[in-house]
């Protein structure tokens, strides 16, 4: 038995008489013996979570991380022998976390951390007491203890590893607040959690760390990790005051440097990195930031400028890895699940790819059943290319014989049901609010439509709509009785695309128009597309802008020309969601809060707690978007209409609209006057549309979110006096503002931050942006999205006019069905599209969701028992509100989502398993 115990813990048993106990084989060898306890609901949760994503759950040392008894006498026997008088004996458990796989490398690395481990040079341990010494007014601190038992354990299985390192400490030491780590092995290691055990009057300690402490080769200063307990700034105790403005100054460094993988560093720049012009011209993009392209700030990489352009940050191409900090990164799962999607995304576009650069001619779909092949059949047939394409290139036949499943597309959702919905002008309004971008449609309340542009520039302002064009629609009403009665809605993208619009159509296959499309609410609560206008630049300064009015059709020719008008409104509306609902008012505007967070509001505070979970692997997943979808001749520039104006049209949104007071969901729909203001209702507004699923159930998550941030707020900040003086608070909020947003801290509608109820207001916005706003637009891209008729992400042809050009007109009246698919992306263009949509669709094994437990492993996330308990209330909140949308989608009477191919709005659905769902909540932007 002696001997089981130092393999396990590698401490001798002492010679002392004891009694035999009697162990399992996983159990730690402590004397005493320790209380035994069955796994707790968190333990089963966590097990359930990572079985369910094919992780096997084996504990390496024990089932639960061992707990001492509170009392002296059994603290004295941890180290296996009485401590001296008025000494306290104390445990520190460490549980880390293995990776899954090993390269050599690392497994190297590995054997050498055991061999320097045996010599005294592994991972030390020292404990901060909350306490201050009388005589030298520093922190109490214990002596430097190591970690004994790293290289025994070196062969154990399963995920995480639980090692133990000893102290001896003052019987007065007090609470331990802190505990320093350094790691002087060869390669990092991620420490999930701490727990400290000892007979000291606090008892059981828990530091819930969850990050990746670097060698002190390459960061030589302790890493420290503070308790659970949550302390404003002002209720710091005596011996953490110092420890803890010492940690926000080391994570904001200097501003200075290149930034290494491993470091820590919290900082902004501006979007200098997205155009490479050494490269050539057509590399060069503006930089996002200033006051001439105003735009949020981005984490600062601190990379050499280009050669040719000192204002330009030269680039880091994948698969090179792009700077965040360490502890922002992805982790061992979510960065398998990314890989695959990646390579995945690599093999649908390889063959087009390849064979574009062999052949000069653009590859068309020649019939909708091309475009059906893409999920159904192998390559060759998806692309409907010609037998010498295949003999030139062998190897993409191989490619093909090897890899046919891969190479398949799933079949997006929004064919599962009804393969022709997509066809009807119902389903056309229907995807205005229960689709990828619901947040467009606005109130029709001017008729006719007026543009914000300068006229000495665009022309007259008014649309070229009128009465005559819809009147018949209106089922007898007049516009202006239609518009009292709160019945037409219009998504008018009119405005954001007509400054562009001659740098769009110059590039070679891009045509577009700036469009308004209006909409008559029915009877039935459905939306009916009933006006569709077309516009292109005057040709001089001022000039009426040249238009087209599409109404619904009459006769064959007709329908076609409002399909190829539908088309291109759909067409508008992907560069929007893309660009500026998606990218901007979610991935950007959060990115400096999450800066700023991180810099100014220690990991003690109560709101950085709060803020947490929602801030997790949005920095990455922003720096992977600037690699490569958003950088020049990236995956949004080569896909989506605007193409190389793409930052430009984002910044001209932030600075023309964008505005954080009205980003909240209330908000927004009252700003778009799809909803009034009306006391009686639950949420305080009457939407005008009843069956809008998107700000249906988006209200009910806005509700529950602000609720659980409410109670939150009001544990800690009774008055406005508690809110003005936390200098942490105020520090983050204002550099938020000042920094992160710089170009608009000097507008009126920033809300103030003074009282409880303004940071319950801020942080409400905050969360909902990171988790339902951007689930809503981001997981329907691949199940909504993926079928490029239905939705395509550019154009390539104008709409066919006789007096423009008589033969294309004439190719038009002949074939209309190739004259379609013609102006459709080509096969390169959708199959890149689709392939990237779909990864970003997907949701990883490790995704957290909203409302989940906040499963922080062995640590608790909080040591505050009244925040657990209304975060409890939360979570059955965020349950009850998951059961009301499915219970939506089963009533018939909402014909926006339920009825024969109708599909069910699951968007808002907080809960979701692994990959493609087209539902799921998470709690950040990761994706």
């Amino acid at each position: 038995m002696a001997a089981s115990c130092r393999e396990f813990t590698g401490l001798a048993r002492p010679a002392t008489t004891r009694p035999q106990l009697r162990r399992s084989p996983n159990e730690l060898c402590f004397w005493p013996p320790l209380e035994q306890k069955e796994p707790g609901q968190q333990d089963r949760r966590r097990r359930k979570k990572l079985a369910g994503r094919g992780v096997t759950v084996v504990a390496a040392v024990s089932e639960e991380l061992p707990r001492l008894a509170s009392t002296a006498g059994n603290s004295a026997a941890v180290a296996g022998r009485p401590p001296p008088p008025g000494k306290v004996a104390v445990r520190a458990a460490l549980t880390v976390r293995r990776k899954h796989k090993e390269d050599l490398k690392e497994a190297v690395a590995g054997h050498l951390d055991a061999l320097w481990d045996m010599v005294g040079r592994g991972v030390a341990l020292e404990l901060i007491s909350t306490k201050i010494h009388p005589r030298t007014k520093k922190p109490v601190q214990s002596g430097r203890a190591s970690i004994k038992d790293w290289s025994q354990k070196r062969g154990a299985k399963g995920e995480n590893v639980v090692y133990t390192a000893e102290f001896t400490v003052d019987a007065d030491f007090g609470e331990p607040g802190a505990v320093l780590v350094a790691n002087r092995h060869h390669r990092e290691f991620f420490l999930e959690s701490i727990v400290v055990e000892s007979g000291l009057p606090c008892g059981t300690v828990y530091f819930a760390c969850n990050s990746w402490v670097q060698t002190t080769g390459e960061l030589p200063d302790n890493r420290v990790f503070f308790s659970n307990k949550p302390y404003l700034p002002s209720q710091t105790p005596p011996g953490l005051r110092e420890i803890r403005d010492k940690e926000l100054k080391d994570l904001r460094g200097d501003g200075t440097g290149v930034r290494k993988i491993s470091d820590r560093i919290y900082d902004y720049a501006m979007y200098d990195d997205l155009g490479n012009p050494d490269r050539g011209k057509e590399f060069i993009r503006p930089i996002l930031g200033g006051q001439k392209i105003p735009y949020p700030r981005r984490c600062r990489t601190g990379r050499p400028p280009t050669d040719t352009n000192m204002l330009s940050e030269s680039r880091v191409e994948k698969p090179h890895r792009i700077y965040v900090p360490r502890d922002e990164t992805f982790e061992e799962l979510k960065q398998g699940a990314f890989i695959s999607g990646r390579l995945r995304a690599v093999l649908h576009t390889l063959i087009p790819s390849l064979i574009a650069s062999v052949s000069a001619e653009t590859h068309n779909f020649q019939g909708f059943h091309h475009v059906d092949n893409l999920y159904k059949e192998g390559l060759r047939l998806k692309l409907g290319l010609q037998e010498h394409l295949f003999q030139k290139m062998p190897l993409v036949q191989k490619i093909q014989e090897s890899s046919e499943g891969m190479l398949r597309y799933d079949t997006p959702s929004i064919l599962s049901k009804d393969k022709f919905a997509w066809l009807r002008d119902d389903e056309f309004g229907r995807q205005a609010i229960a689709g990828i971008n619901p947040v467009s449609i606005e109130s029709l309340t001017v008729f006719p439509p007026v543009s914000k542009l300068d006229p000495a520039i665009y022309g007259p302002p008014k649309s070229s709509i009128t009465e005559l064009h819809i009147a018949g629609q209106l089922n007898g009403l007049t516009v202006q009785e239609a518009m009292d009665k709160e019945k037409l809605f219009i998504v008018d993208h009119h405005d954001v695309y007509m400054p562009f619009l001659d740098r769009i159509n110059a590039i070679q296959g891009r045509k577009a128009y700036a469009t308004r499309t209006i909409f008559f609410l029915t009877q039935a609560g459905t939306l009916k597309p009933i006006a569709i206008e077309l516009c292109l630049p005057p040709s001089q300064s001022g000039e009426p802008q040249p238009s087209k009015v599409l109404t619904p059709p009459c006769d064959a020719t007709s329908n076609w020309i409002w399909m190829l008008g539908k088309a291109h409104v759909s067409s508008n509306d992907a560069g929007v969601h893309q660009l500026v609902n998606h990218w901007l008012r979610t991935h950007a505007i959060m990115e400096p809060f999450i800066l700023a967070a991180h810099r100014r509001m220690s990991a003690m505070h109560p709101i950085f707690k709060l803020l947490h979970p929602h801030m997790r692997y949005t920095l990455e997943i922003n720096a992977l978007a600037r690699q490569s979808l958003i950088n020049a001749e990236g995956v949004i520039e080569s896909c989506f209409t605007p193409g190389p104006v793409s930052g430009e049209i984002s910044s001209a949104y932030y600075r023309n609209h964008w505005r954080f007071d009205l980003e909240g969901l209330p908000a927004d729909l009252l700003r778009r006057g799809v909803a009034k203001e009306d006391a009686t209702q639950p949420h305080g507004i009457r939407l005008l549309i009843e069956d809008y699923p998107y700000a249906n159930d988006g209200l009910l998550l806005w509700s529950a979110i602000g609720s659980w941030v409410e109670s939150y707020v009001q544990l800690y900040y009774p008055d406005a006096g508690t809110v003005q003086n936390d200098d942490e608070l105020q520090g983050w909020y204002h550099e938020s503002i000042h920094v992160g947003h710089a170009d608009l801290r000097d507008a009126p509608w920033w809300p103030p931050l003074s009282t409880p109820r303004d940071l319950a207001a801020i942080l409400t916005t905050l969360v909902w942006l990171a988790s339902a706003q951007h689930a809503a637009l981001n997981f329907g891209q691949y199940p909504l999205g993926g079928y490029v008729p239905n939705r395509p992400p550019l154009m390539r042809r104008l709409l066919p006019d006789p007096e423009r050009d008589a033969a294309e007109y004439a190719m038009f009246l002949a074939d209309p069905h190739r004259f379609f698919l013609n102006a459709m992306p080509g096969v390169l263009e959708a199959t890149k599209f689709m392939a990237v949509v779909d990864t970003l669709s997907t949701h990883s094994p490790d995704e957290e969701y909203l409302g989940e437990g906040r499963d922080e492993g062995a640590a608790p996330w909080t040591g505050d028992e009244e925040a657990v308990a209304a975060h409890l209330a939360f979570v059955a909140d965020v349950r009850q509100a998951e059961e009301t949308i499915d219970g939506r989608n089963a009533d018939y009477g909402r014909r926006n989502r339920c009825g024969a191919g109708v599909l069910p709005y699951e968007l808002l659905a907080p809960s979701s398993s692994p990959g493609v769902t087209c539902r799921g909540v998470p709690n950040s932007i990761s994706i």
